[in-house]
């Protein structure tokens, strides 16, 4: 065959003018028809019947199922309780078009044990039903393959998506008016969670979550979540965009986050996590935390701009250990932390750490107290201090200096416009000295400060 640049310009002519000439309705259907599998409507399924069509989809579901074939939904809306989806069922719609409205029960689809799954392209509307305790609109137990995409989930009256021991992807949803929390996952075997837009939840944005301390993996990235509320109230158990808990080699890049009562990213006994370029914005208590019995955390060049607190590394009095942040922007922070966090807790401070601790190159900017903070009272042990920036703060660096605190580095930082001090020794939340970081000042022994450029 002789094949031209003419010709082949003379066939994309005509495709392109043969895809304009579709009715609009043919060319939203276009995906469906294109690729081999069942069609819904072929088992009496009715895109827009007023009745409940659960029986005829489930019928549906199982044959194309069987046959390992797609599922393709028309546009429509389908009315529904509860569906069970087998190993290799598919069901594909068209996104923004197929629209599932739930009747009630526990679920309105729910895996156990079945892999090599997916929703693709369809609304799921929970119509605001009660769901029972721990259970999502979408319910997913035991499997390898999981696929989620490009769906909507709205109006849930439990979580949007549920979770146990699944690999797989949950990436390109959006989930508005969630009761609980949009994505909960246990246990997970190989779990990416991505791109999705999360606008309004009760309880929690995104947990990744495991029963007892491991290894998890869960890879969290470019997901927008905003307008996270601490329904249930608590102390930081919710009103988190992000939550790691138990979950180790957990990464969470960038996400936007906003709005939250709490926290913009907490990880909580999480070995390993790496919370890296994220931008965080109008959150009201720690914005990026490391907190309780973990060994190792990366939290670097993210940009926190509003929160009681930019950055904490804490509870070292229970193993919390080991963290470099280095390269983050934290300004604008807020004085006072939520109600129902402990009434002594610190706010108003850019970045606090404890043990065997790197803080390089980080700008802090606005700190009602302090720009950083190193230990809490005896917790404290290898803080190595350097080349930040630190402005507009009551006092630049505070290091503990009680009995049992352990050694402090403080060298080569810009501190600027820090009435308090540059660099001053504390007694917990209490300022013991003047600043160490002047001419003649006092000496403390494990306190090296050094190489700091100072301006009044």
């Amino acid at each position: 065959m002789d094949l031209n640049r003419r010709h082949l310009i003379g066939a994309s002519t005509a495709g392109l003018a043969g895809a304009l000439a579709m009715p609009v309705d043919a060319a939203r259907a276009a995906p469906l028809t294109s690729m081999r599998g069942r069609d819904a409507t072929q088992y009496g399924v009715r895109p827009g019947s007023s009745e409940d069509q659960t029986r005829a989809l489930q019928r549906a579901i199982d044959d194309a199922a069987r046959a390992q074939m797609p599922l393709a939904f028309p546009p429509g809306i389908y009315r529904t309780g509860l569906l069970r989806l087998q190993n290799g069922s598919q069901l594909v719609g068209v996104r923004g078009a197929t629209k599932f409205i739930f009747s009630g029960g526990p679920s309105m689809v729910l895996s156990e044990g079945a892999g090599s799954i997916g929703l693709t392209g369809i609304t799921f509307d929970g119509g605001g039903i009660a769901l029972p305790t721990r259970r999502g609109l979408i319910h997913c137990l035991g499997g390898r393959d999981v696929r989620i995409l490009d769906c909507e989930i709205t109006g849930s009256g439990g979580s949007g998506i549920w979770l146990e021991q699944i690999a797989g992807d949950i990436s390109g949803n959006i989930f508005t008016n969630i009761a609980v929390t949009a994505v909960v996952s246990f246990d997970a075997r190989g779990l990416i969670v991505s791109r999705n837009t999360i606008l309004g939840t009760n309880d929690n944005g995104i947990e990744i979550l495991r029963t007892a301390i491991g290894d998890d993996g869960t890879l969290v990235a470019d997901n927008r979540i905003e307008d996270i509320k601490a329904g249930p109230g608590g102390s930081g158990q919710y009103g988190n965009a992000i939550n790691a808990f138990r979950a180790g080699n957990v990464i969470v890049r960038g996400n936007r986050i906003r709005n939250c009562d709490y926290s913009a990213v907490r990880g909580n006994s999480a070995s390993n996590i790496q919370i890296t370029g994220n931008s965080v914005s109008d959150v009201r208590e720690v914005a990026l935390y490391s907190e309780f019995s973990f060994e190792a955390a990366v939290i670097a060049n993210n940009t926190v701009d509003g929160a009681a607190v930019g950055v904490s590394v804490c509870n070292f009095n229970e193993g919390g250990r080991i963290a470099v942040v280095q390269g983050n922007i934290v300004r604008n922070l807020i004085p006072k932390r939520p109600i129902g966090t402990a009434p002594d807790d610190d706010a108003g401070v850019g970045i606090y750490v404890e043990a065997d601790t790197s803080v390089t190159g980080n700008v802090i900017e606005n700190a009602p107290s302090y720009g950083i903070v190193a230990g809490w009272g005896k917790y404290l042990r290898d803080v190595a201090i350097s080349g930040n920036v630190i402005r507009k703060a009551l006092a630049g660096v505070g290091v503990s200096i009680v009995p049992g605190a352990g050694t402090a580095l403080v060298n080569n930082n810009m501190i600027s416009e820090t009435p308090l001090g540059a660099v001053v020794g504390l007694d917990h939340a209490r300022t013991v000295t003047t600043d160490l970081a002047a001419d003649g000042a006092q000496r403390i022994a494990q306190v090296m400060v050094g190489g700091n450029a100072v301006r009044r």
